[in-house]
């Protein structure tokens, strides 16, 4: 496993592990790909159906010429002092900062002089841009903006709401989870670990719904492009979780390998050394700072769930242009993310509940939820479209 940049760079190349690479976490790397591979799949479907007349660009009127104002003043201000409040802080620990770069970037502490000369610094830079634009008279310009070129601000959007909603979400997953974070509000939130994928999920749309219904785009398109676009990501991003070792993984597995089980003994049962949580028993001969691996081996959901997940991303991505009832794919996406997960979850290793006498998990009473919601939204559709 790596559970941070050198380790594979170990393996790699045989440089040591738990140096200054380890500030990059393979989960954080992955992740930040995942919402790469999600965008430039987005990116591809807006072209698209901008293309065949279901989206079209916008006119936008700006005024140029215009001083700094007090906003960006105090947007520029704020940037500068989160720079400088942790980017000092970061300095003055460094030892932390190289081994567990989320535990020192997420946390509350900071350098606060530091981060209020850094403050004054941006927000002065700024003032000072924009005297040097300011016209005698600003004048207001139009610009044609179309559905693709929204890629990247719909991707900061999804991100930041994704990321909190995840948080949240992770909060209510167990009795255990919710005890820390009332125990400790600011630091199990602003930790780096604790991620429920669903509440980044349920977040991210409804936040992003409202962001393109505002921006002007049809939101039923929207859906239909977004599908392929959200299960690429779940794969690309569910390896991060497998090659970090960060705990999603199944349950114990001790037993023999199946005749039609073709992939490798590895994808079977698996120890995950070297896992980022440290659990499990000590590697022999090993002193680097993650030195473990789970005796029994476990399921390797995570890299099950990726390959399954990408099976699915090429069905969508094949199904997109034979359907034509808007939003249709969107349900379909809906139905096959809900029971991918469901059933995964049952050789998962995760905190349960009691629900009307049914024992379950939060991620099966979500993914449930997704099938039902699913089904009826595409019943509707084709009720009412009477076709696919």
């Amino acid at each position: 496993m790596y559970p941070d940049l050198s380790y594979f760079l170990h393996d790699l190349f045989g440089t040591e592990r738990d140096n200054i690479f380890s500030i990059i976490q393979t989960f954080g790397l992955l992740l930040a790909l995942a919402f790469l591979g999600s965008a430039y799949v987005l990116y591809l479907e807006l072209k698209r159906r901008e293309k065949i007349g279901q989206l079209k660009a916008t006119t936008v009127v700006r005024e140029i010429g215009k001083p700094a104002s007090t906003g960006e003043l105090l947007t520029n201000g704020l940037i500068g002092f989160l720079l400088g409040y942790k980017l000092v802080y970061a300095w003055q620990n460094w030892d932390q900062f190289v081994h567990d770069a989320a535990s020192v970037i997420l946390s509350p502490s900071g350098n606060a002089g530091a981060g209020l000369i850094a403050g004054i610094a941006f927000a002065v830079y700024a003032y000072w841009q924009g005297q040097k634009r300011k016209l005698p008279k600003p004048k207001k310009v139009s610009e044609t903006i179309h559905p693709h070129q929204r890629v990247g601000e719909i991707t900061i959007v999804a991100a930041i709401s994704g990321i909190v909603g995840a948080k949240v979400f992770a909060i209510f997953e167990s009795a255990d989870t919710l005890r820390a974070f009332l125990s400790d509000p600011i630091n199990t939130f602003f930790s780096g670990s604790g991620l429920a994928v669903y509440g980044g999920l349920i977040v991210a749309f409804a936040v992003v719904y409202y962001y393109v219904k505002k921006l002007g785009l049809k939101p039923i398109f929207m859906m239909d492009a977004v599908a392929p676009a959200l299960m690429i990501g779940y794969a690309i991003g569910r390896l991060g979780c497998h090659f970090s070792g960060d705990g999603d993984w199944g349950i114990v597995n001790e037993m023999a390998k199946p005749g039609w089980f073709i992939l490798p003994d590895w994808m079977w049962a698996y120890d995950y050394p070297h896992n980022v949580l440290n659990q499990g028993i000590p590697i022999e001969g090993c002193e680097d700072r993650y030195c473990r691996r789970l005796d029994p081996p476990v399921f390797p959901t995570p890299i099950w769930e990726s390959l399954i997940c990408a099976g699915l991303f090429a069905i969508l991505w094949y199904l997109r242009k034979k359907l034509s009832t808007p939003g249709m794919l969107f349900a379909i996406y809906l139905v096959m993310n809900g029971i991918e997960r469901f059933f995964i979850e049952k050789i998962r290793v995760n905190e349960t509940f009691i629900l009307m006498g049914v024992e379950m998990t939060q991620a099966e009473l979500i993914s449930a939820l997704t099938v039902l919601l699913g089904l009826f939204w595409g019943g509707y559709l084709y009720k009412k479209h009477g076709k696919f």
